[in-house]
């Protein structure tokens, strides 16, 4: 493994993934599409349906061969060896990939005894990870009666069971409660931090990235149209679209929003947002226009406006700003 400088430090590249293309027929699914990943640091991937993040996991997990690079982790190269395997855990986007008739426990077992190890290393094995997600009390219950996010938290243990050094995180989140996918993110955490695991986090959750990821890749058309960290992602964010409760002493909610249009006249459009009554407006700001004119112009209307925020988070500015998309 070759070294990794960011800034001050200095951490090994797990994994190595330079050039990666993939085609299915004559369809380019993934173009030149590169990936260094340092040991202990989270790599999320963003990106709309259809934009490469699930091919790109498959690829790195070694379940796909690529049309033209190749994937080295560890050192190793990506394809069917038991040693690789070692190397990389999975936590795969569906459910439908344990043995619901029998437990969570025994689903473990088997895995890690696919993995190599000796009968009593992987029951040890699969209770210590199941104490690490939390799934102590339910080890004997079968895995079909386990919820949603307990079906989660096994995959997130299989994947740990071989100790990887690189762990591949596919939309683990998408369908979770907030409790059910900070859990689930704390277990990352935790692979990334004490085990110094490499983590590529594939998501369309873009504000669970804040706080989380320590760089971004952002797919487009199954191209890197954005590589760096979160920060630097951010400052594509241009916001012109706001959310704003207004009042001037009219109650006809329409009338306010007549008045409200003629005050900004070129400076940008005013259209009601929810209910007629909840006072709730979208103040979509012209070209060039900044934020303290407009309200500004409110005021000056005998428009108070009570609150003031982005209709859109700065991460889903940006991401629209790089990738694409409907403007609104």
């Amino acid at each position: 493994m070759r070294p990794i400088r960011d800034g001050a430090r200095t951490a090994e590249a797990v994994i190595e993934a330079p050039s990666i293309s993939q085609r299915y027929g004559e369809k380019l699914v993934l173009d030149r599409v590169s990936l260094t990943v340092p040991a202990g640091t989270i790599h999320a991937l963003l990106g709309p349906n259809g934009a490469g993040k699930t091919t790109l996991i498959r690829v790195l997990a070694g379940l796909l061969v690529p049309s033209e690079g190749a994937v080295t982790v560890a050192g190793i190269e990506a394809g069917p060896s038991r040693a690789f395997r070692q190397l990389v855990g999975l936590v795969p986007s569906g459910d439908r990939s344990f043995y619901l008739r029998i437990s969570g426990l025994e689903n473990l077992v088997f895995f890690a005894r696919l993995h190599g190890l000796g009968r009593r290393e992987a029951l040890r094995r699969a209770r210590q990870v199941l104490d690490e997600v939390g799934l102590s009390e339910a080890a004997k219950t079968r895995a079909g009666f386990y919820s949603h996010g307990m079906q989660k938290r096994l995959s997130v243990a299989r994947a740990l069971i071989s100790e990887p050094a690189l762990l591949l995180v596919d939309e683990a989140t998408h369908d979770l409660d907030p409790d059910g996918a900070r859990r689930v993110r704390e277990l990352v955490l935790a692979a990334a931090a004490d085990r110094g695991a490499a983590v590529v986090w594939a998501t369309q959750r873009l504000d669970e990235i804040r706080g989380f990821a320590d760089r971004v890749t952002l797919l487009a058309h199954g191209q890197a149209a954005f590589l760096g960290t979160v920060p630097e992602l951010l400052a594509h964010a241009v916001p012109r679209r706001y959310l704003l409760r207004l009042q001037n002493g009219v109650s006809d909610a329409w009338a306010l929003e007549t008045a409200g249009r003629s005050a900004l006249g070129r400076l940008g459009g005013l259209e009601l947002a929810g209910e007629s009554g909840s006072g709730h407006y979208v103040l979509a700001l012209a070209d060039t226009v900044v934020l303290g004119d407009a309200l500004a112009a409110l005021s000056q209307a005998g428009i108070s406006v009570l609150t003031c925020r982005e209709e859109r988070s700065e991460i889903e500015e940006a991401f629209l700003s790089i990738a694409g998309g409907d403007s609104r």
